[in-house]
């Protein structure tokens, strides 16, 4: 079998559609399950290897304050000469760019499996074109012959798919991510790591966490806010901290994936304030499977990961940061609590692990498979 990766998202930055793509491209290499990755440019200089192909030009966009992509062939040539040439057994889509997406989907003549990371809620942008979603349905519908979700809502919008559906969510790598990764030296000096790592943008709100480290700060002297990552609020939340004489927050900036481990590492909690737009969560896996207790706003994609265990006792109502100061003060009261949850996180990251998850995802391709190989009987 032969499986064509799709992503519509940059690989020039970070992301979680990236490490997922990525992930699953590991793993069916280590099982002998020969697959490629197909990746819009952004840059002239991209170049990541033989098993990438960069396929079409991705613009950035700018939807609810996040940054997204615009994704288009302007040779549709190309698309032809790459399916003749890779003959994919499997064409597995993640999310959809517009008009790139349509452009290879009514080119394929394979089995086309869609994993929908999106989380709509929140976005007001598809509440007041309402067109596009329909528009969006009706394509899914037309050649889509299955569609995953990494949670139950991502699924929501399709109701009327008669196609496959199931939920996989994202996975994760314990051989990177556990709890023996070294921590970096420099923050071992005896206070209290607080970590955020994401991008610095609204739906992110590092403002509230900002806002809550402020309350701590008043009360307790043994702390200190770790934030790696780069985004457009930026410059804005590192003069509010400033303006408002915060002690002992470090704006690290960006960094790559492969030193994530060693900030979880660093940190004894995690937090991630994102009050929208999260369809998973795969930032809280990590810490989790770092051993890191978890403090994060309850939006639909960390309840998924949360609520059911001992995790949503950690979970706050979005843009609440008063109530997330107290939650992360009993964490810090507590080392004997830090412990207990790092603990529970480290068996509950077990379950997102890589290979149980492509056990999933393969189980659904074969039953894709099988199910379109029905209609066309009944078809004729």
């Amino acid at each position: 079998m032969k499986v064509g990766l799709i992503s519509f998202h940059t690989f020039s930055q970070p992301g979680g559609v990236k490490r997922h793509v990525l992930g699953l491209h590991q793993e069916f290499k280590k099982r002998g399950i020969e697959s490629k990755i197909i990746v819009p440019r952004r840059l002239r200089t991209e170049n990541y290897g033989k098993d990438v192909i960069l396929l079409g030009t991705s613009l950035p966009l700018k939807v609810a304050g996040t940054q997204a992509d615009l994704d288009v062939n302007f040779n549709p040539l190309a698309i032809d000469r790459v399916l003749k040439k890779e003959k994919f057994d499997v064409l597995h889509f993640h999310n959809f760019g517009f008009p790139s997406g349509l452009q290879i989907l009514e080119r394929s003549e394979t089995l086309n499996v869609m994993t929908f990371h999106a989380s709509l809620d929140g976005v007001k942008f598809f509440k007041t074109f309402a067109f596009i979603l329909y528009i969006f349905r009706k394509i899914v519908q037309w050649k889509m012959d299955g569609l995953i979700g990494v949670a139950p809502f991502n699924l929501e919008i399709f109701k009327n798919y008669k196609r496959p559906t199931a939920v996989i969510p994202n996975g994760i790598d314990l051989k990177e991510f556990n709890t023996k990764v070294p921590p970096i030296k420099k923050y071992l000096d005896g206070k209290i790591n607080i970590l955020f790592l994401g991008r610095i943008e609204e739906r992110k709100g590092l403002i509230y966490l900002l806002k809550a480290y402020k309350i701590l700060n008043k009360k307790l002297s043994n702390t200190r806010l770790i934030i790696v990552g780069e985004g457009p609020l930026k410059a804005m939340c590192k003069t509010w901290a400033g303006r408002n004489k915060l002690k002992d927050v470090v704006f690290v900036g960006g960094t790559k994936q492969k030193d994530a481990p060693a900030f979880y590492a660093s940190c004894d909690i995690y937090c991630s304030p994102a009050i929208y737009g999260e369809s998973f969560g795969i930032v809280l896996i990590e810490a989790m499977a770092t051993g890191k207790p978890v403090v994060a706003f309850a939006n639909k994609g960390y309840k998924g990961v949360l609520e059911k265990g001992r995790g949503g006792r950690f979970l706050v109502k979005p843009k609440d940061f008063k109530t997330l100061a107290e939650k992360l003060e009993i964490l810090i009261e507590s080392k004997k609590l830090r412990k207990e949850m790092g603990q529970w996180g480290i068996v509950e990251a077990k379950k997102y692990s890589w290979p149980k998850i492509v056990d999933q995802v393969l189980n659904f391709y074969e039953l894709c498979r099988k199910n379109k190989l029905k209609q066309k009987e009944i078809s004729h």
